[in-house]
């Protein structure tokens, strides 16, 4: 599984990277992480809010601080 988030790494944007660290981990899910903070590539994924989570492709949120629980249902489905 590939994990994307995007954000030029505000606080809102180092939460949720933190939040989704914390349930790669806890859910024992193979993923790698990668974090994208160039305005012109996160803008190339068709976000203007950030920040926004990819998994496999698909930008699953975007403008938000996303639950453990959303990223638990993307990761796990």
């Amino acid at each position: 599984m590939e994990i994307k988030i995007l954000g030029p790494g505000c606080m809102k944007c180092r939460k949720t990277e933190d939040l989704v660290k914390e349930i790669v981990v806890e859910s024992g899910v193979a993923a790698t992480i990668d974090k994208v903070t160039d305005i012109m590539k996160i803008t190339d994924y068709g976000v203007m809010s950030t920040p926004a989570v990819i998994v496999d492709g698909e930008v699953v949120s975007v403008g938000k601080v996303p639950t453990k629980e959303e990223i638990k249902k993307w990761i796990t489905k």
